[in-house]
């Protein structure tokens, strides 16, 4: 437990959120009297009241852990946003930049001067150099680049030189590597004279003269050893190891199945480049689940949620008017059957049914579908196997719930022809739903495209399509 969660173990992050928002508030008030006051002292009353407030909230703000600040960044307004990132201390920025949302890091950034920029980002390491890189201004990044040595510049270039989701963009460059052929009393006295180690570190890389990875020593085999043994006797010679240019989410998989702190990165030629660890890999499935969810939703970007209307409407137009489209080829099947709904009311209460049911089975079979490409549980060999059994599931639900609503729509309405014809519509809509659930993100998936991308919105427009057409189909064939 750090120094600052050990002062306020009873505070949640949403207290310490609300203790800033008062204090906002307050300021705000006292101010807004001030101003309506009148007299000589005027000015230097509001100037007492104003350093007295702000005064309290960056004590209030040199409490907290860099992680919760951008938490509260996130969760207050832009003009609140902005009188908060002034308070915070130039030396904890570049911290703060790092964890908060790429969409909130682009207002902050945007009321820095170059000055301050240079000066957030001269202490950070090079691999958060290359995470902040991209969305800062060029000229800055060309001076940030030139204030580093020649290492700390060729390492923030290699993370650039990988997409974003590479292994080789997410690893860092701090660790601890020994010889093989030393005894653990010499590793021993070599970590006391570092003082400090980097964070998550678990284990030792050992390395030949070459910088060739030879395996690993966990921090537990050096302390449980006799220290006279020598590195190259206890060490794991087959550590889980990773490439710079594999697939970021892959690693993190990785991570969660053999429990992994830290890992080694390695060339093609086997040198050891860099490290993976768990921090980064935490971040990763984060980002990748709320990415899948606004995937699902038809959402283009992560989105500030106090952005500008412009902006707002920009990121969410595209499936808004695909979803007016489905739409309104839904109203046409409808408008097809106009005569059917006349002649029998009970079909423009009923036919709802058919469609939300059938929606909500879609949308639990895609998502079951997303997760398992996500885990790389879906291949060619299983794919006929898993639409068996999806379709398996929906018809017994089918009938089971089908049932139901058919015995419901024959209490109500006195037409036992009604009832089967609810059943039977029922039934073939889940059907349609498990096919298209399964269908619609492999199909974006051998496009190229996120499998999630507006899944949710497809699915519930096929469902209601389908749904109003085979209903008020059968109930024109089989009762009018």
């Amino acid at each position: 437990m750090t120094e600052v969660e050990a002062k306020k173990p009873q505070e949640s992050l949403q207290d310490r959120l609300a203790q800033v928002i008062e204090l906002l508030h307050r300021h705000k008030l006292v101010e807004g009297l001030t101003h309506r006051q009148e007299g000589q002292h005027q000015d230097l009353v509001e100037s007492l009241v104003h350093r007295q407030n702000l005064a309290e909230l960056q004590r209030k703000l040199d409490d907290l852990h860099p992680a919760d600040i951008a938490h509260i960044l996130e969760a207050l307004p832009l003009d609140d946003r902005l009188t908060v990132w002034q308070l915070v201390k130039a030396e904890r920025d570049g911290d703060i930049l790092l964890e908060v949302s790429d969409a909130v890091r682009e207002t902050l950034i945007a009321d820095m001067d170059d000055h301050e920029i240079l000066a957030a980002a001269k202490d950070l390491d090079a691999d958060e150099l290359a995470d902040l890189a991209p969305e800062l201004p060029r000229d800055v990044v060309h001076e940030l680049m030139e204030s580093l040595d020649a290492q700390q510049r060729e390492r923030v270039r290699s993370a650039l030189s990988y997409e974003e989701d590479q292994v080789g963009a997410l690893m860092d460059f701090e660790m601890v590597t020994i010889r093989e052929d030393v005894s653990l009393e010499v590793v021993l006295r070599y970590l006391r004279r570092l003082k400090e180690l980097p964070g998550h570190t678990d284990k030792l890389f050992v390395v030949d003269y070459d910088g060739v990875l030879k395996g690993v020593l966990p921090i537990k085999r050096l302390l449980v050893n006799d220290p006279e043994k020598q590195v190259g006797e206890v060490m794991a010679d087959d550590p889980v190891s990773f490439h710079p240019d594999e697939d970021g989410y892959d690693a993190a998989q990785a991570f969660e199945r053999y429990d992994l702190i830290s890992a080694p990165v390695v060339d093609k030629n086997g040198k050891l480049i860099g490290r993976l660890t768990i921090d980064e890999m935490v971040d990763l499935i984060r980002e990748e689940s709320e990415s899948e969810v606004l995937s699902m939703a038809g959402l283009r970007e992560e989105e500030d949620i106090f952005a500008s209307v412009w902006k707002s409407v920009r990121n969410r137009w595209a499936w808004l008017a695909i979803n007016l489209v489905t739409a309104f080829l839904a109203s046409r099947v409808i408008g097809l059957f106009e005569g059917s709904i006349e002649k029998l009311v009970a079909l423009a209460a009923l036919m709802p049914i058919v469609a939300g049911i059938g929606g909500n089975s879609g949308n639990q079979t895609i998502t079951m579908i997303v997760r398992a490409m996500a885990l790389d549980q879906v291949s060619t060999g299983n794919t006929k196997r898993l639409l068996r059994k999806e379709l398996g599931v929906s018809l017994i639900n089918g009938i089971l719930w089908g049932g139901v609503i058919g015995a419901v729509a024959y209490g109500l309405y006195g037409s036992w022809s009604l009832g089967v014809v609810m059943t039977a519509a029922m039934t073939l809509n889940l059907l349609l739903a498990a096919l298209m659930g399964v269908l619609i993100p492999m199909t974006l998936a051998r496009l190229g495209r996120d499998p999630a991308m507006g899944a949710s919105v497809m699915i519930t427009a096929m469902t209601d399509s389908g749904g109003f057409f085979i209903f008020l189909g059968l109930a024109s064939i089989f009762l009018l």
